[in-house]
């Protein structure tokens, strides 16, 4: 699914109306789409409830104007509430005059307007930008403290659909209806958090006018054209050798997790390299996987001499993990920088492994496989010399400039994780707040080398696996809880999720 920014959409809106259809007609599909859409969601909850269509000056107004004569019809108590007086504009202007003639109600807005059962908020969409001026601060702090279920079209009034700001007391949304596409306010931070469920609507714009290129959501139908079909005689050498190189003494939890992951992840062999102390920790966790113990220091981390356990394993391996949970301090530095010079197949850098190359940035332009980092926001900021805040603040820029620069596929995670070779940018739509935890990242990881192991390329592995992992969050969610879940319930759905392949 395409995201558009608001220069983007307007250039595809205007050669609708230049192609195909007038801007009036093109406002009335919209509100009668999004129309559709709040009944198919509320139902029958809407009969006879209270709903307050707010409306501004400009021609997300029209939307409302429409919507509000339909969920009149519908049997709603619906209202339309002028928030900046009747409109000048021709479009909205038409279709308030026939909501007028259908005898929808019409009020100017007064506080008590947000006392209601619904509140549709079309006050704004994509033409929001800055700070809300008055009165429209004064409505967005009264829809703050309204206990109405907040339906937003196009866009929550008070995020810039444009660059995903959102100003003080910005309209927090139960349930957007996207118009067409998605916008940037959709995907990224801080706009996203007041989207709430987001449904987007198809208004009948040809596919000719969309000319550009855009940046695009992650779709089950995206991963499944991925994978090839499954042969039936197909062995443990068809889906790929994997080898992992994580964990310490302190962290044998990563390698663990990585290595299930992989595991689930349908790779045919898996071989975790990891220190020689770690080994009877991680062996009480794994029985599949096959092991090779290494040097290691005083620490309980890889020492310089592992570079000969890797130097045996490199020719067996269709994928690298490097990282996960091995620390970081001189050794484990020039164990990475040896493994990132001297790989023979792709090679999945994640967590520490990002750290101890992060200050010999030059060697990942060096690398001669195809490579994928899976930083997030922090790991990213070290690798760039900047704060999480700053990366949180510019997330498509920072991920497809690194990319591009440094010729690698980038998995910025985080909410909306985002997955780059910096030319093709895609967003991860699956997931929730319950992945917030120590753990997921090494899941990734390992699902990542999986696939990679079985023969995707190292964008459409990412692609695959930050969306099956965000499903795993989601029903993990759903069987426990957000605050409850662990790795561990991800890692069990995995096997089951990954069927979405087949």
């Amino acid at each position: 699914m395409r995201v558009l920014t608001t220069k983007q959409i307007r250039k595809v809106e205007a050669l609708c109306f230049e192609r195909y259809s007038t801007e009036a007609e093109l406002m009335l599909k919209a509100g009668t789409a999004c129309a559709n859409s709040i009944v198919a969601r509320y139902g029958d909850a809407l009969k006879n409830a209270e709903v307050s269509v707010l409306c501004g000056a400009g021609k997300n107004a029209g939307d409302g104007f429409v919507i509000a004569r339909l969920l009149f019809a519908f049997g709603a108590k619906a209202k339309i509430v002028l928030c900046a007086g009747e409109p000048t504009i021709a479009e909205p202007l038409m279709y308030f005059n026939e909501a007028v003639s259908s005898r929808v109600p019409v009020v100017s807005y007064a506080d008590e307007h947000t006392v209601c059962d619904f509140v549709v908020d079309c006050m704004f969409g994509i033409g929001f930008h800055g700070e809300a001026r008055a009165p429209f601060d004064r409505i967005f702090r009264a829809l703050a403290d309204s206990s109405a279920e907040i339906i937003s079209v196009d866009t929550p009034s008070g995020t810039d659909s444009a660059t995903g700001e959102a100003c003080e007391n910005c309209v927090k949304a139960d349930f957007t209806v996207a118009i067409s596409t998605l916008k940037m306010a959709h995907i990224l931070p801080p706009a996203n958090a007041y989207c709430g469920d987001i449904q987007t609507v198809n208004i009948g714009i040809p596919e000719d006018c969309y000319e550009d290129e855009y940046i695009n959501t992650i779709t089950e139908e995206d991963v499944r054209a991925s994978f090839k079909p499954i042969d039936k005689n197909a062995n443990k050498g068809t889906f790929g050798h994997q080898l992992n190189i994580c964990g310490s003494y302190n962290m044998f939890g990563a390698a663990v997790i990585s290595a299930k992951a992989a595991v689930r992840s349908g790779a045919g062999l898996v071989k975790l390299m990891l220190p020689k102390s770690a080994y009877p920790l991680a062996a009480a966790h794994l029985t599949q996987p096959i092991f090779r113990p290494s040097a290691e220091n005083d620490c309980g981390t890889f020492s310089d001499a592992a570079i000969r356990d890797f130097d045996a394993e490199r020719d067996w391996a269709d994928s690298i993990v490097l990282g996960c949970g091995i620390g970081k301090n001189d050794d484990t530095a020039f164990l990475c920088e040896y493994v990132a010079r001297n790989a023979k197949c792709p090679l999945i850098i994640d967590a520490d492994g990002i750290n101890c190359l992060g200050e010999r940035i030059n060697i990942i332009k060096d690398i001669k496989v195809p490579t994928v980092l899976t930083p997030h926001p922090g790991e990213m900021a070290r690798l760039i010399s900047k704060t999480p805040a700053e990366i949180q603040q510019d997330r498509l820029n920072v991920a497809k400039t690194f990319a591009r620069e440094n010729h690698v596929v980038l998995v910025l995670k985080g909410a909306n994780t985002i997955v780059t070779d910096g030319k093709s940018v895609f967003v991860n739509m699956t997931g929730n707040p319950a992945m917030a935890m120590g753990g997921t990242g090494d899941m990734l990881s390992g699902m990542l080398g999986a696939f990679v192991a079985q023969g995707l390329t190292a964008l459409d592995a990412a692609k695959a696996a930050v969306y099956i992992h965000g499903l795993c969050g989601d029903e993990a969610a759903k069987r426990f809880s957000l605050r409850g879940t662990a790795v561990c319930d991800m890692t069990e759905l995995l096997g089951t999720l990954m069927s979405i392949t087949e």
